[in-house]
C-alpha cells in the first residue's frame, strides 16, 4: 500500500478520534518515524503530505537529512548520547528526549546563535526500568532548572508507553497531560509546554483522546523495509 493511502486511513482514524475528544484534528501533527525505511520511502512520505520526520538513530537521521534537507521538519526522537549533540544540533527542528541536565547543558553550548531548540522532557510515567525519562515527580523541578539554559525551550512532555493492549495505555497517557497541565500553569517563559508527543502506530487513537498533539507513526504509515 502505497504511503498516501495508509496516510488516508490515519487521518481518517484521527479524525474520529478528535471527534469523540472534542478536538480539532489541524491541532494533531503526524510524525512519520522512518527509522526502518528508505531515503525514497521518506520522500514518498513528504509528497503524500507529510511535513514532520522523526529519527531515532543519529546516523540514519543524518543521511536523510542530507537527502531532503530543509522539505521536511526534523524531529530526533530517540536516545540522545551528549556527545552526539555537536553533530545534529543544526539540523534537527525538535528534540522529544530531553531527560538529564548533561544533555541540557551539552545542547545549551552547541546551539547556534540566536536559536532556541524545541524540546520534549520525556517522562517515564510507566516507571519501566527499561525506559529512559524523567520520574513523575521530578517533572517541575527539573524543567524549572532548565531556565539556566537560555538556548533551550520546552515546548511540551513525551512519553514511550508500555507495549500493551491500547486501552491498557490510557491512564499512562492521561498522567502525561496532567503533568503538562502542571507546568503550562507555571508560566513559565523558558517552558511554555503546550504540546504533548505521545502515541505510536499502535495507540496514537487513545494517545489523541487523551491530548496528544503530535503522534509518532512508524510502521502504520511508511511501514518497514529494513
Amino acid at each position: 500500500m502505497s504511503v498516501k493511502d495508509r496516510l488516508q486511513e490515519i487521518q481518517g482514524l484521527i479524525e474520529d478520534a478528535c471527534a469523540r475528544a472534542n478536538r480539532e484534528s489541524k491541532d494533531i501533527n503526524i510524525v512519520a518515524v522512518t527509522k526502518y525505511v528508505s531515503i525514497d520511502r521518506a520522500s514518498e512520505a513528504l509528497n503524500a503530505g507529510i511535513v514532520h520526520i522523526g529519527e531515532n538513530r543519529l546516523e540514519e537521521g543524518l543521511n536523510k537529512w542530507k537527502a531532503i534537507g530543509d522539505k521536511a521538519v526534523w524531529h530526533f526522537i530517540g536516545n540522545l548520547q551528549s556527545r552526539k549533540v555537536k553533530d545534529m544540533i543544526d539540523k534537527f527542528d525538535y528534540i522529544h528526549s530531553l531527560d538529564r541536565k548533561s544533555l541540557a547543558k551539552e545542547i545549551n553550548k552547541r546551539a547556534p546563535v540566536n536559536k532556541k531548540m524545541k524540546c520534549f522532557v520525556q517522562v517515564n510515567v510507566s516507571g519501566e526500568e527499561s525506559k529512559s525519562g524523567v520520574e513523575p515527580e521530578e517533572v517541575i523541578p527539573f524543567i524549572k532548572d532548565m531556565a539556566n539554559y537560555p538556548a533551550i525551550e520546552v515546548v511540551g512532555l513525551m512519553t514511550m508507553a508500555p507495549f500493551i493492549e491500547a486501552e491498557e495505555v490510557r491512564p499512562y497517557f492521561r498522567r502525561l497531560r496532567e503533568l503538562k497541565e502542571e507546568v503550562e500553569s507555571l508560566q513559565l517563559s523558558h517552558a511554555p509546554c503546550k504540546e504533548l508527543s505521545m502515541g505510536m502506530s499502535n495507540d496514537f487513537v487513545v494517545a489523541i483522546e487523551e491530548g496528544a498533539t503530535f503522534v509518532r507513526i512508524g510502521s502504520s504509515l511508511v511501514g518497514k523495509e529494513k
